[in-house]
């Protein structure tokens, strides 16, 4: 009978002996998750009583409870595989073949980092041309007259009455009359200054934007014109018109606004966090909600030197070319800034596992093992992270399916713990004894 009480004691004693390092090892496996101090997860600098294991210490002593000398916890699956919490992983091959293990090699790959954003298309303002009368009159006729037709460069687009413009062409038939006159004076300061004066005159009428041809029509006809013609200084939509038949102008009236909308801004809002990442010169990509699939090339022409205050953005400049004006002022659309990374080492971001405060990875060390270990890595572009620290070019890491094999990890880590808990109460008796 004794015996029997004997036998059932020490049962109950090894099954809360089992359940305490369970606790204690789920414990320091939560702190290590959670970013706890990595010094506390160093099972080589810990010390622990057979008998107690909740008693943990980071230095050899006695147990405060039963007097025991404290024994170091050595043999850990974290000193193992390096990697608190995890264990090495062993699978044959045709269990891998079951599961659909799949391995990718750690390459340098040239990265390609995208900046996605919104934007609205507006006139490119080097496009934008205005007429204005530089004589005082009248409007006679108007040849580009509605909003939104589009002129050809050198098209007239009105004719203006201009007394001044009659007179002063008067002035040049008589300074050209005067100038014949004097070329035949025997004095060459006075057959000079009938040159003057007709230069003079000449470069008045230029002023007014009356074109060269005009002047020598005058010259050889002698004929008078009433009315000075303006013609489209370029190629574009007639965005602003505010001339109209009859209508008086003076120097300085605003008549049109040209628009060339072959070639088009688009201004683009980009997040405060990333906007050291965009540089004048990048490629952008643009699409429109009402075509989808339809892809505009562009460039970042300029980014502007202040942040919205309310929206914590930066306007970043975009141009696209236009030429079958598919692009529309005011439109919306979606826009990629294409930023480019250097070449670095990369692995897929399939293969890694990221708590939050730490990135794992398996790493295939041949006839079936996979050892866990932790890395650093860089900015994520195009599914590849940048690979800072923790790999070497070459190595193979597991991409698939890692939540598998992560699973496997931590329940081998979790037996392994097991295991030794269980056989350091035995050293400690014999101790004892």
């Amino acid at each position: 009978m004794r015996t029997e009480m004997l036998s059932h004691g020490r049962a109950w004693i090894t099954a809360l002996v089992i359940v305490a390092v369970l606790v204690v090892a789920g414990g320091v496996y939560f702190a290590a998750t959670r970013g706890g101090d990595p010094g506390a997860t160093e099972t080589s600098e810990m010390w622990t009583c057979p008998m107690h294991p909740s008693v943990i210490r980071p230095e050899p002593g006695q147990c405060p409870i039963c007097g025991m000398d404290l024994v170091q916890l050595e043999e850990t699956p974290e000193a193992a595989s390096g990697v608190a919490g995890h264990g090495v992983v062993e699978i044959d091959p045709e269990r891998q073949q079951l599961i659909g293990v799949v391995t990718t090699p750690v390459e340098r790959r040239a990265l390609e980092q995208v900046v996605r954003t919104v934007g609205r298309v507006t006139v490119d303002e080097s496009r934008v041309s205005h007429v204005h009368s530089k004589v005082d009159g009248w409007i006679e006729t108007l040849y580009a007259n509605e909003t939104g037709r589009i002129t050809r460069a050198g098209e007239p687009l009105l004719t203006i009455y201009s007394p001044d413009l009659v007179s002063t062409q008067e002035e040049y038939l008589l300074a050209l009359r005067s100038r014949d006159r004097l070329a035949q004076s025997p004095f060459p300061e006075v057959a000079r200054s009938g040159d003057t004066l007709l230069e003079a005159t000449r470069e008045r009428l230029r002023l007014w934007d009356i074109p060269e041809q005009d002047i020598q029509r005058l010259e050889d006809t002698g004929e008078v014109r009433r009315a000075l013609t303006l013609y489209s200084p370029t190629t574009g939509y007639v965005m602003e018109k505010h001339a109209l038949e009859g209508m008086r102008v003076t120097p300085g009236m605003a008549l049109y606004t040209l628009v060339d909308l072959s070639r088009v801004w688009v201004e683009a809002d980009v997040y405060e966090f990333e906007a050291p990442l965009v540089q004048m010169g990048q490629a952008a990509r643009l699409t429109l909600p009402a075509q989808p699939g339809r892809v505009f090339e562009g460039a970042v022409s300029y980014i502007y030197p202040t942040v919205q205050a309310q929206t914590r953005t930066l306007k970043a400049r975009l141009e696209f070319p236009n030429p079958s004006l598919e692009l529309k002022p005011d439109m919306y659309a979606d826009v990629e800034i294409l930023v480019p990374v250097e070449e670095s080492l990369a692995i897929p971001q399939e293969a890694v596992l990221d708590s939050g405060t730490r990135q794992i990875v398996f790493v295939q060390e041949g006839e079936g093992r996979f050892r866990p270990r932790e890395v650093t890595l860089g900015s994520r572009a195009g599914g590849y992270y940048r690979v800072l620290d923790g790999l070497a070019e070459g190595e193979r890491v597991v991409s698939s399916p890692n939540f598998l094999i992560d699973s496997e990890s931590r329940f081998q880590a979790a037996i392994e713990a097991l295991g030794a808990s269980q056989d350091q109460p035995e050293a400690g008796a014999a101790h004892s004894h």
